[in-house]
Parts: C-alpha cells; sequence; structure tokens
C-alpha cells in the first residue's frame, strides 16, 4: 500500500506539472477546477473505496440492538 500510494501521488505531481503551464492563460474558475477534481481524485484514491463496507452495513449495525424490541 505504500508504494501505491507514493505512485499515485507522484502521477498527480506529474498530471499537475504537464497541465499547469497550459493553465497559466485560463481564468482562475479553470484552473481552481483543475485543482478541485485533481486533489477529488487523490483524496478518494486515500479512501480505499472498493474496500469499504456500503451505507447497508452501517444502517445494520446501528439498528441492530432495535431488531429485538420490534421482534
Amino acid at each position: 500500500m505504500k508504494w501505491l500510494f507514493i505512485g499515485i501521488t507522484l502521477v498527480v505531481i506529474l498530471i499537475s506539472r504537464l497541465e499547469w503551464p497550459k493553465l497559466k492563460q485560463k481564468p482562475k474558475k479553470d484552473k481552481a477546477a483543475f485543482v478541485f477534481l485533481l486533489m477529488l481524485g487523490w483524496l478518494l484514491f486515500l479512501f480505499d473505496l472498493p474496500h469499504i463496507a456500503g451505507p447497508s452495513t452501517f444502517f445494520r449495525t446501528i439498528y441492530k440492538p432495535f431488531v429485538a424490541l420490534l421482534k
């Protein structure tokens, strides 16, 4: 996992370094959108989404004590 983190971080840095000269003449909104989307993708990688349980598991854990009361 450590090498994957380093690799993805290097790819994000490489993308930003290659694309930033093209964005210099663009408005601030375009630059902000680029940075936001790039950081959003990087953060979603950090969450490791394929291995996180879904919302149904969360609700099952919350309401499990109340099942005995409802039966």
